[in-house]
């Protein structure tokens, strides 16, 4: 695609369309991402209060071929929010964009624009008694936009399902300008193409999410967590079936983790108080919300008892309060940060089938130990068969002395992902990072359709070059 960078006379044509504070010089905090992989460039931000404002933003780049990137709240980790090549594009964020709509309890829905943040949400429901379930550890600067537009899973999938599950309608503003209200609240609406689903999880590609009609849940009449230690991951599966068979749909989260996580957690984050006294090799980080009438506690200590007695569990510690429940999931939501502070060779965000978890787990062990001396932290989420399966130095190393064996790694966990049939990205997407995996392992005529999909939406090219598809 031909595309023109920023240049003063585009910037003096959007300064004729938009109020003055919309408009401000290339930032260095919006031009890296997470993990300090990539340097961003931008010719320059903006950042719309209104939908009209974004369509007015598109329509001028579109006819100008300025490329444009989309950015929520930059705390994606495959890249689809940094731009590093090519003509300096023009950084659109939705940052300004924050309101609550209109909240209909009644019909367990909320209206939001797409640069609400998630705790926002979550606090904006809980004042009307009500649920919003997707929850990530970024909920504190991510966006409902951004997660929307990687269709972001979560710890909550186990029930809930991911964030396309929790959209009903979008508002989106298309490459050209033109708005398109689909910011329905019926449940049910089988008038042709799906287009809701199409923009979720396109990350930015294919327009710009302005706005989103979200499907609240009620709120669980009885709350409880535990943590448990069991045998092995094969143990933990079969400790799932048991929790499905005793609480139903009432076990909202299912969490492994594995003792390198620990070691990590005390290494970086000392503060944070460790569970038990020696870190167990395997533990699942259980959470259940059940109807009246059932306790919470008591269900956890039957299910406890009753994977005692099978022997796959031989600890665990049931939270008797709300801010033991907290406890318990920050230790949970901060193994990310610790991953961070000690520096990854290779991240992985991975998808199996679930009854070949355990067996992956295995073989990927032997895989890398072959390989060299490295450290394995595999956590995530279980019971939607999502697993962080990340690569770090031999203690004592750093990440820099495996420079040249990171490409390594990866292709040998993303090729034995494949061999298992799963998905080389469970949750984050492809961005731009994961480019060269979708084309490899990716099926050819569903990469076909992609690449038409993406011309008809955007045929000058202009959202996002080079994320998901390379440009």
């Amino acid at each position: 695609m031909n595309l023109n960078p920023v240049t003063p006379a585009f910037l003096e044509t959007l300064q004729s369309v938009l109020p003055d504070r919309c408009l401000r010089p290339a930032d260095p905090r919006y031009l890296e991402e997470p993990r300090g992989r990539w340097k961003g460039q931008a010719g320059a931000i903006v950042a719309p209060d209104s939908t009209e404002q974004v369509a007015a933003v598109l329509k001028a780049a579109n006819a100008a071929r300025v490329p444009v990137v989309p950015y929520g709240g930059g705390t994606g980790l495959v890249g689809g929010q940094i731009m590093a090549d090519g003509p300096a594009p023009l950084l659109l964020s939705l940052e300004r964009m924050t309101k609550i709509r209109a909240l209909y309890p009644e019909e367990n829905v909320m209206v939001a624009d797409a640069g609400a943040i998630l705790q926002d949400i979550h606090e904006a429901a809980l004042a009307a008694d009500r649920l919003f379930p997707m929850s990530i550890a970024a909920k504190g600067s991510a966006r409902i936009g951004g997660c929307l537009a990687t269709n972001a899973g979560g710890v909550n999938v186990l029930r809930y399902g991911n964030t396309r599950d929790l959209a009903l309608g979008l508002e989106a503003v298309l490459p050209d300008g033109r708005i398109w209200n689909g910011l329905t609240r019926l449940r049910k609406d089988n008038t042709g193409y799906d287009l809701r689903d199409l923009l979720i999880g396109s990350e930015g590609t294919l327009g710009v999410i302005t706005a989103a009609a979200l499907k609240l849940a009620p709120r669980p009449a009885g709350e409880g967590t535990a943590l448990i230690v069991v045998d092995s991951p094969a143990a933990a599966l079969t400790l799932l079936s048991l929790a499905r068979d005793h609480m139903g749909e009432g076990v909202s989260a299912f969490e492994l983790i594995h003792g390198t996580g620990l070691e990590f957690l005390a290494e970086k984050l000392p503060q944070l108080r460790q569970p038990f006294a020696e870190a167990p090799e395997w533990m699942v980080l259980i959470d259940v919300g059940l109807a009246r009438g059932i306790d919470p506690a008591t269900a956890l200590e039957n299910l406890f008892v009753a994977g005692l007695e099978a022997g796959l569990v031989s600890d665990g510690l049931i939270a008797q309060s709300q801010q033991q429940r907290q406890d318990f999931w920050e230790i949970r939501e901060q193994i990310p940060e610790a991953n961070r502070l000690v520096g990854s060779i290779s991240s992985h965000d991975i998808s199996l089938p679930l009854s070949t978890i355990a067996d992956f787990i295995t073989k990927g062990g032997d895989i890398l130990r072959r390989m060299g001396d490295f450290r394995i932290n595999c956590f995530g989420h279980l019971g939607d068969g999502n697993l962080h399966y990340n690569v770090f130095p031999a203690k004592g190393r750093q990440k820099s002395d495996y420079l040249d064996q990171r490409d390594a790694v990866q292709r040998a966990v993303h090729d034995l992902v494949d061999e298992f049939d799963g998905s080389f990205s469970a949750e984050h997407g492809v961005g731009r990072l994961k480019v060269a995996d979708l084309e490899r392992y990716g099926d050819p005529v569903k990469l076909q359709m992609m690449r038409s999909i993406k011309t008809a939406f955007d045929p000058n090219g202009i959202l996002n070059p080079g994320a998901v598809l390379r440009a």
